[in-house]
């Protein structure tokens, strides 16, 4: 493709600029919030290992997630009936 090609035409640029324009309204608000929380006496090594934490655990959930999947399928049922044979609740 020609350079011209790889431009964005008005339609685009607009939705560009909104995108751009809802980014900083969102990291406007992420600072907001870390001000709030350090104001209220948490400390930012505090809030990397809380969303370190989070991060872990999400990665071990989708595992699980996927590992009851994949049992749900050779046993032929859905993954919600193997719920109960692990205690789990469907919240989990």
């Amino acid at each position: 493709p020609s350079p011209k090609s790889l431009q964005p035409n008005g339609a685009s640029e607009e939705a560009l600029r909104c995108e751009i324009k809802e980014l900083k309204r969102k990291d406007l608000a992420l600072d907001q919030e870390i001000a709030q929380l350090l104001s209220e006496g948490y400390s930012l090594e505090e809030l990397d290992k809380h969303i370190s934490l989070l991060h872990e655990y999400n990665e071990i959930k989708d595992a699980g997630q996927m590992l009851l999947g994949k049992l749900a399928v050779i046993r032929g049922v859905t993954t919600k009936q193997l719920y109960p044979e692990y205690d789990l609740e469907l919240s989990d």
